[in-house]
């Protein structure tokens, strides 16, 4: 069965809990604090963990935050309180928590949630980045607030800024726990009924507003038209210009419009540089847990390269630079060689100057220039699609299947 942790200041509950669980056949291991709680989280890796809110030295919702932005919310977790609100419930299933149970806690109940957390638990186990652990900055904390203040408001929401930004990231803070999450791009091709049913009282995520056709833009306006009806609700991104989205690219007006209600633009990581060491931390520490590498840390020169490094790709380079130094460095710790080795990679002239191989077939040969073609492209219009297909001449629908095709990541993430 499974490995349960139980976080409560209170014998009796530890006690009870302990006793149910097991006799369901689970291992249970119990922490009165949250100093335990950490301790034992890091040592046993519970599958589930049930954890108090009010504790006396640090309360289970700030406990929550710290795991999450930390990167350690990497298993399902169920709030329990006796003296909860909708308000806390809310809050906590946004920082990830899966469930809230109210105590005095049923048996019945207990063990329903329990066995759903447990079932469920791997979807919503947040092991990537999250929103709460991009860092600590004064503009991150401000368009957290901002995005806490609009989050219980059923309009659409468009979300602007640059290529990499990872637009999914802030849009999930949007998105309720344990509702639907659809990203709507195939399903809005011819069957935009089905997106509606299957996001129901969910959220629909469009991942690049110039990447839609027409077709896929009046199936778009259709599901905006049955949203309250379904309580459904679209958040959108672009890397473009409002304006230019419509004037040169032909984007339906009227249906802008109704996407724009409300607009946030995303920061580029350069506006929140100081948060890249913190970042990176994250990153490897969940590439290390996730054992796909050795244990691995970085040095203080490593972190300061990272922060003065310019990713022109934002966090989407830093990601893949991080995983790429987790993978390749040959010693314990990373350091600022190491860094600077890997960064090249990430230069938008690099493309131009890596030779192609002349002893490949003709056909390897054409895919590598192309890829570096459209790299140095993609690079040099700072991930405009828009602006990308106007340089090569080639139509965006093509330029999309052509930058899928050549494994090329353009102007959102891919899922």
């Amino acid at each position: 069965m499974s490995q349960i942790l139980v976080v409560d200041d209170e014998i009796g509950i530890r006690e009870l809990l302990s006793e149910i669980l097991a006799d369901e056949g689970h291992t249970v291991r119990v922490a009165e604090d949250a100093a335990h709680a950490r301790a034992m989280r890091n040592a046993e890796r519970p599958d589930l963990v049930l954890l108090d809110i009010w504790m006396p030295d640090t309360d289970g919702i700030t406990l929550l935050k710290e795991w999450a932005a930390g990167g350690q919310l990497t298993m399902p977790v169920v709030m329990m309180s006796g003296h909860g609100t909708i308000e806390t419930a809310v809050e906590a299933t946004r920082i990830g928590a899966i469930d809230f149970l109210e105590k005095p806690i049923a048996l019945q109940k207990l063990l329903a949630t329990v066995k759903r957390a447990l079932r469920n638990g791997g979807g919503q186990a947040q092991a990537g980045l999250t929103l709460l652990s991009l860092g600590r900055s004064a503009v991150l904390a401000d368009l957290r607030k901002r995005l806490t203040q609009i989050a219980a408001l059923p309009v659409p929401v468009l979300l602007r800024g640059e290529a990499g930004v990872m637009p999914q990231l802030f849009a999930r803070y949007l998105h309720q726990a344990n509702t639907p999450w659809v990203v709507a791009d195939a399903a809005l091709i011819d069957a935009p009924q089905d997106l509606l049913e299957q996001a129901a009282s969910g959220l629909i995520f469009v991942e690049e507003l110039a990447a839609l056709s027409r077709a896929q833009q009046k199936n778009l306006a259709f599901v905006l038209g049955k949203q309250e009806k379904s309580r459904t609700r679209v958040v959108s991104f672009t890397i473009e210009d409002p304006a230019r989205l419509v004037a040169e690219l032909g984007f339906d007006a009227g249906l802008l419009a109704r996407l724009s209600e409300l607009s946030l633009v995303l920061p580029a990581l350069r506006e929140h540089a100081e948060d890249i060491p913190d970042i990176a931390g994250i990153l490897l520490a969940q590439t290390v847990e996730a054992k796909q590498c050795p244990p691995r840390h970085f040095s203080t020169a490593a972190l300061n390269a990272l922060r003065q490094f310019h990713w022109p790709r934002n966090l989407e380079d830093l990601q893949g630079a991080v995983k790429n130094l987790a993978l390749t460095a040959l010693e314990e710790e990373i350091g600022a060689a190491d860094v600077e080795r890997v960064a090249a990679q990430f230069h938008p002239a690099t493309a131009a100057q890596v030779p192609l191989p002349i002893e490949l077939p003709l056909r390897e040969a054409r895919e590598a220039f192309e890829r570096a073609y459209f790299e140095q492209l993609l690079a040099r219009e700072n991930g405009s699609i828009a602006r990308v297909a106007e340089k090569s001449g080639l139509e965006r629908t093509h330029l999309y299947r052509k930058l899928k095709a050549l494994g090329i990541t353009a102007g959102r993430k891919d899922e």
